[in-house]
């Protein structure tokens, strides 16, 4: 062989071999727990749900990987007053029918969401918002009804809605057949089997890395798991954390996860049964050994909570110390409010860990009271839960975030009076929870927040557990860093060969 041709047929094999290599993977299969509840987003707000149509929307704003709010389809803000925003908008976009995205659009999305005829589960989250206008087709301005510090960390998780098509359509067929500006449009929905999504070729932030993205409902674990190691999924989400090892010691498969602002907790309720009695409330978060809990039970993928929220949330404190696991205090505090042998009603639902709702089970019997679980069906357990106070159970299990990273999104509807997850009520809390969501001081806020844990420890109307961390499966050729918010893009993906 002359060293000319040698010189060619090296070349051919080194094509050949960045061809391959370069080479994307056309279809990406994704195992979820659950069906999606809806893929309207300014309706339900819950993991399967969002993990699907955020793909198919753009926010107003977003969330870089190190947890800083950036812009998407606002480009820039600016405050004209303390309650006046200012957004400046892309005019490059263009919806996936082709048309264009303007300020309309947004002022729009904003208005929809907080009209109380849509009955958005998210509306507390955005109830700060008293109107939204398009000033030019480039520029939307917001006013709140008072100064509102957590609005930008709320308008993360605000997706901008066509208002042509959905006027056009009406909400019931836009929950059918969404569309939106973002890297992927519907291209179907089998509901309770799957939902599959196009690449749009349009998009304007970067060609999308896949084709096509299958979301599949596949409920039990152990068959999400199987799937993942025979190739038939490329990514599992909610791995419990005993079956984490195997997927480690699979040799296609590899195990993703991250510290999210998500918080394994204990609701006390301070309202009804012997739970009234702030002794007994008391006696029980002296009763429970934390850091058991995570040992025992999460295998390393949690973290112990002094209060009831995480480092990545703004007004997260670490100067208020939680109760130390103290049996025999547990023991004196029940004795002395005349509650031994009491009954508690422990509410919880399938979609919670029924090891970990035991061991608290097993924990606080120890210290006196008898638990018994109350296991029903999520809408149920929902509706008890959010319900009259005399029928919300004395204890129940939750894990809360907000996907705003802000603790206005976290005890001020969980303890706030009037709220409907409430079922507590302290002048002093919400006295400070109050001032807290309308002081645009970073620091004032914090100093008000701290106060309010220390409320909610003396109190005991909840408690927090644990930081949960997200627990994904993936094959070992996905690229891909899960995020604290908890946030599932595929353009933040990749297919390494």
């Amino acid at each position: 062989m002359s060293a000319k041709f040698t010189s060619v047929a090296a070349m051919l094999l080194a094509l050949t071999a960045s061809t391959a290599l370069a080479q994307t993977k056309d279809t990406l299969t994704i195992d979820l727990p659950n069906d999606a509840a809806t893929l309207d987003p300014h309706l339900q707000w819950n993991t399967d749900s969002y993990s699907i149509y955020r793909n198919i929307f753009d926010n107003l704003l977003t969330r870089d990987v190190k947890g800083e709010i950036v812009p998407q389809i606002a480009k820039s803000w600016k405050y004209l007053d303390d309650k006046t925003l200012e957004f400046q908008i892309r005019d490059d976009v263009t919806f996936q029918d082709g048309s264009k995205l303007t300020a309309e659009d947004v002022a729009f999305s904003i208005n929809r969401i907080i009209d109380p005829k849509l009955k958005s589960p998210q509306l507390s989250q955005f109830d700060q918002i008293a109107k939204a206008e398009a000033v030019s087709p480039t520029v939307v301005k917001m006013t709140t009804k008072s100064p509102y510090p957590a609005l930008l960390a709320q308008l993360v998780k605000l997706s901008i809605v066509p208002k042509a098509y959905v006027e056009k359509v009406g909400d019931q067929e836009f929950n059918l057949k969404p569309m939106g500006s973002g890297p992927y449009k519907m291209a179907n929905w089998q509901k309770g089997v799957q939902t599959e999504l196009e690449a749009y070729g349009s998009y304007w932030r970067a060609k999308p890395p896949f084709q096509k993205v299958v979301f599949r409902t596949v409920p039990d674990v152990s068959t999400r798991i199987a799937d993942l190691k025979t190739g038939k999924a490329d990514l599992v989400r909610d791995v419990p954390p005993d079956q984490a090892e195997s997927i480690k010691n699979d040799a296609n498969s590899q195990v993703l996860s991250v510290p999210t602002e998500r918080i394994g907790y204990l609701f006390i309720n301070a309202q009804g049964g012997v739970t009234k009695d702030v002794r007994v409330r008391q006696a029980i978060a002296y009763a429970i050994d934390r850091k058991a809990l995570v040992e025992a039970l999460l295998e390393g993928y949690g973290k112990p909570v002094e209060v009831l929220g995480a480092e990545p949330v703004f007004g997260y404190t670490d100067k208020i110390k939680g109760y130390e696991y103290n049996l025999d205090k547990a023991k004196e505090l029940v004795k002395a409010a005349g509650a031994e042998g009491a009954t508690v009603e422990f509410l919880t639902s399938p979609a919670y860990s029924r090891a970990t709702v035991e061991a608290i089970q097993q924990m606080v019997n120890e210290a006196g009271l008898k638990v018994e679980i109350s296991s029903s069906d999520q809408a149920t357990f929902l509706k008890r839960r959010q319900g009259d106070p005399a029928n919300a159970g004395g204890l129940a299990f939750g894990a809360w975030s907000c996907a705003c990273q802000d603790v206005d999104g976290v005890i001020f509807p969980l303890f706030r009076t009037g709220s409907i997850w409430a079922k507590y009520s302290n002048p002093k809390f919400d006295e400070a929870v109050d001032k807290a969501r309308v002081i645009l001081d970073k620091n004032e806020r914090l100093k008000l927040y701290e106060q309010a844990y220390q409320i909610l420890k003396d109190d005991v109307p909840g408690m927090g557990l644990y930081q949960a961390y997200a627990l994904y499966g993936a094959n070992k050729k996905l690229k891909w860093q899960p995020t604290a918010n908890e946030a599932m893009f595929v353009t933040d993906m990749s297919w390494q060969q």
